[in-house]
């Protein structure tokens, strides 16, 4: 029924499949790709922020200014939160590229 040792096909990985080893280069490039996505979300950011501030929401019922000032919150906190994690991708990189190159010296 069932073969419980995997056939041979099964543990040969092809090298086109095989992962390559990070390298410095590699690091630092990827941390420059994802600061540059962090840098322009920054700028969208503080954007957003002062749009916000700039232009308060405008009604008397109390549901209009929960739901706006809750979509606000979101559209904010959404924006920080890809900022960051671009921002932390970059500076992980970084370092990692760091490592790898203090690594090779050894």
């Amino acid at each position: 029924m069932n073969n419980p040792t995997p056939s041979e096909n099964l543990l040969a990985q092809p090298a086109a499949t095989a992962q390559k080893l990070p390298t410095p280069l590699r690091c630092l490039s990827g941390a420059v790709i994802a600061g540059g996505f962090a840098l322009p979300l920054y700028y969208l950011t503080g954007s957003i922020s002062q749009s916000f501030a700039s232009n308060p929401i405008h009604s008397k019922n109390p549901a209009v200014v929960s739901i706006g000032a809750a979509v606000r919150t979101l559209v904010l906190g959404l924006s920080t939160l890809a900022t960051a994690v671009f921002a932390l991708v970059a500076i992980g990189l970084v370092a990692l590229g760091v490592q790898v190159l203090i690594q090779q010296m050894n």
